[in-house]
């Protein structure tokens, strides 16, 4: 029986719900020492001095590691593209954020680290520091083209303005966000014989392994980053980050291996976040609701020393058939920490401005939010007129509308009530997100038993990669699935890219299926060359394989098991391959969805709830729907957190993010989780990939808080422009 295309539960599960599987924390041997980073209490200004005295005397500590006697790191040009940031930890005696590493304890226990880096005593000079997105700060244009972009009609004057034109030109804003996956940032690292191995959760183990040697002045191959299992990231453990560089120095300095964990409160100040994003929209249609025009700009937050863009433009132009308009974007530079990507960077923002937008337009014209949308559905990229390589979208439309009872809807604001009286609102939105496929290997080898091992350098994050892997494996060999392992998660393994931009399933599920198919090949080629069996000098062409056997396509009953084909010529029968997407993309690719959306709002207490939400999806080719549902319906949690929950709030006096913790930064919990209803379009796009698949990570939460806003409008009668919603918005 095929595997691809079932549900079938996670093959790592029994390890994840045993505690077997191995995080990154859990790698310290029993001889590791434990670091712990004083961070800086200003945020901005210079440290004048540390009296680390009090902090030597206590028992355990074995080291103490400063700006005044860090190693110097050495600078590469080109900086390495895996850094979190430009400034390497410790080099200096400049802050520039808060919560900045300024000193390392390393201490025979996790306890007595802790207690002697408080015991530190730090003498700064502070500078004011900017930490507010304000009207008066100066933002600076973006460099990229790709984002600072013009289109015009073909047939200016069809796009005219004309009196009956309708405008929609409003502001839109994003708050900071920070991550919170479940596993906070830990590493181990350990030096033996000039070799140095760090086990981190990481999202792109090749990246911080040349990060990690240029910085120390190694050759790539004399460092090794292992990361099985990675507790959830949503970016921040994309790239490399300063505790990695610090941990790798203490384990140097104290001769032993050392593990390094954030707190929570150091995960908002040493890992990244979202941007601010300030977003202005404007949309012009005729009468008749056709798009004439449209401009998107966007103002993102960035720190003064990188130039982190969050692309909030980067898909405007691709979702409606508008013939003319514009987008750009710029950044605003701040006294904090460099932001970073966070699940879907950029299109959670944009699509957040361009979706209400879209709804504010609807209700201006009078006209159904999906009727407006249908209206100027994008047939082609709408800029360069190529044809979709597969667009679902009105597929998705159809599917949630007729789910989730949209004819039922009334348009005027407020009408409709739940049986308890409520105001209840519907909302939609649209989602996009682009197919992205990197190089990647993998290589794959069956035993005499007939075992098939399945071996790449990739990474589990939570989404089931070693059970899609294990599917599109079995499938291509032809063997059960009970019968495959995978082995991930470690850069001795063949080298894959990072795992990010929902691009590993299309990257190394395409390097498994060559490797396969190259397997199977050579398991046809030994079943014809093996002496006194059916199959002995049978063309190959007149051979199938399935089951864990080669046989006879015209006589199935007659063949040979794959373990006594691997036997009879050896231990093992290997097969490898390195793939790469073409050169020339074969069309624009996205993958497209659909969400309909009620909220609840009390009539006194105006909080909003989601109360029920129907998402369809065109994903492609589904290798296993029950990770896929999974995975977007995560998105879609995401996103009800990002529309209602979640703000990183900077704090102008202290210099930083006052809200640092689980108890204050609010995220979804399953009290505000409503039941959610994926839809998976049938879809195949061979043109994408071999596999004609779609990403899955990211897409969910594209334009799910739009849909939110909107139907908080529908509620209400209010429409919000700034998120997250929450009583205050309402009662003002």
């Amino acid at each position: 029986m095929p595997s691809v295309g079932k549900s079938v539960p996670r093959i790592d599960g029994h390890a994840k719900v045993t505690g077997r599987a191995q995080y990154a924390a859990d790698a310290a041997p029993a001889n590791a020492a434990h670091a712990v980073i004083r961070a800086s209490a200003i945020a901005k200004g210079r440290v004048l001095s540390i009296d680390d005295s009090a902090a030597r005397a206590v028992p355990g500590v074995l080291d103490i590691i400063t700006a005044a006697d860090c190693r110097r790191f050495q600078v590469t040009d080109p900086f390495p593209t895996a850094a979190g940031q430009r400034r390497l930890p410790l080099q200096d005696d400049k802050v520039v954020h808060l919560g900045q590493a300024i000193a390392v304890v390393v201490a025979d226990n996790r306890e007595a680290a802790e207690f002697a880096a408080d015991s530190l005593v730090v003498r700064y000079s502070p500078k004011p520091a900017t930490v507010i997105p304000a009207a008066h700060l100066v933002a600076r244009p973006a460099a990229s083209p790709m984002h600072n972009f013009r289109w015009a009609a073909a047939t200016p004057a069809a796009v005219a303005p004309a009196a009956a034109d309708v405008l929609v030109d409003q502001t839109y804003l994003t708050p900071f966000e920070h991550h919170n996956p479940m596993e906070r940032t830990a590493v181990v690292a350990a030096w033996q014989g000039g070799t140095l191995t760090l086990h981190d959760g990481s999202q792109w183990m090749r990246g911080e392994q040349a990060m990690v040697a240029a910085c120390f002045g190694l050759p790539v191959a004399k460092v090794r980053v292992v990361s099985k299992f990675v507790g959830g990231s949503f970016g921040a453990k994309r790239l490399t980050w300063p505790h990695v560089l610090l941990a790798a120095v203490a384990a140097e300095r104290v001769g032993r291996p050392v593990a390094l964990a954030l707190t929570r409160a150091q995960m908002f100040s040493m890992v990244g976040h979202r941007p601010h994003t300030e977003q202005q929209l404007t949309l012009r249609a005729g009468s008749d609701g056709t798009l004439k025009a449209l401009t998107h700009s966007a103002k993102t937050t960035t720190s003064m020393n990188d130039s982190f863009f969050e692309p909030a433009t980067s898909r405007t132009r691709m979702i409606y058939a508008c013939p003319s308009g514009q987008v750009s974007r710029s950044l605003v530079r701040l006294d904090l920490p460099t932001p970073t990507t966070m699940r879907a960077p950029g299109e959670a923002t944009g699509f957040f401005a361009l979706e209400s937008a879209m709804d504010e337009l609807a209700v201006a014209l009078g006209l159904d939010p999906v009727a407006l949308r249908l209206k100027n559905f994008a047939g082609t990229d709408p800029v360069s007129g190529v044809a979709w390589t597969s667009n679902s979208l009105r597929k998705c439309y159809e599917r949630a509308a007729r789910k989730f009872g949209w004819s039922a809807r009334q348009p005027v604001p407020g009408s409709m009530r739940n049986a308890q009286g409520q105001r209840i609102g519907w909302g939609m939105a649209s989602a996009a997100y682009p197919v992205n496929r990197s190089p990647a290997s993998a290589s794959v080898s069956m035993d005499a038993a007939g075992v098939l091992t399945v071996r790449s350098g990739t990474h589990e994050m939570g989404g089931g990669i070693c059970t899609a892997l294990a599917q599109i494996a079995a499938d291509a060999v032809g063997t059960e699935l009970a019968r495959v392992k995978v082995e991930i998660g470690d850069t001795a393994l063949p080298r894959t890219t990072v795992s990010g931009g929902s691009r590993t399933l299309a990257s190394v599920g395409s390097a498994v299926l060559a490797a396969s198919h190259d397997l199977r090949g050579k398991l046809l080629a030994a079943a014809a060359a093996q002496p006194g069996t059916a199959l002995t000098g049978k063309p190959v062409d007149a051979m199938a394989t399935g089951g864990g056997r080669v046989f006879l396509t015209a006589s199935p009953a007659q063949g040979v098991g794959f373990d006594s084909i691997v036997a009879a010529g050896g231990a093992s029968l290997d097969a490898s391959a390195n793939t790469a997407p073409p050169a020339t993309a074969p069309g624009p690719m996205l993958s497209f969805g659909a969400h309909f959306v009620e909220v609840v709002v009390d009539i006194d207490i105006p909080v909003p709830r989601v109360s029920r939400v129907v998402s369809a999806f065109g994903v492609g080719q589904v290798v296993n729907p029950l990770l896929v549902r999974s995975q977007l319906a995560g998105g879609i949690v995401g996103g009800i957190g990002m529309a209602l929950l979640e703000e990183s709030v900077s704090d102008p006096v202290a210099g930083g993010f006052v809200n640092a913790s689980l108890l204050s930064y609010l995220v979804p919990t399953c009290a505000d989780v409503p039941a959610i209803d994926v839809i998976l379009v049938k879809e195949l796009d061979d043109k994408a990939n071999p596999l004609g698949s779609k990403g899955v990570g990211e897409l969910g939460i594209v334009g799910i808080a739009a849909a939110i806003a909107n139907a908080v409008y529908h509620a209400t009668g209010v429409r919000v422009r700034r998120l997250p919603i929450r009583l205050d918005t309402l009662l003002h």
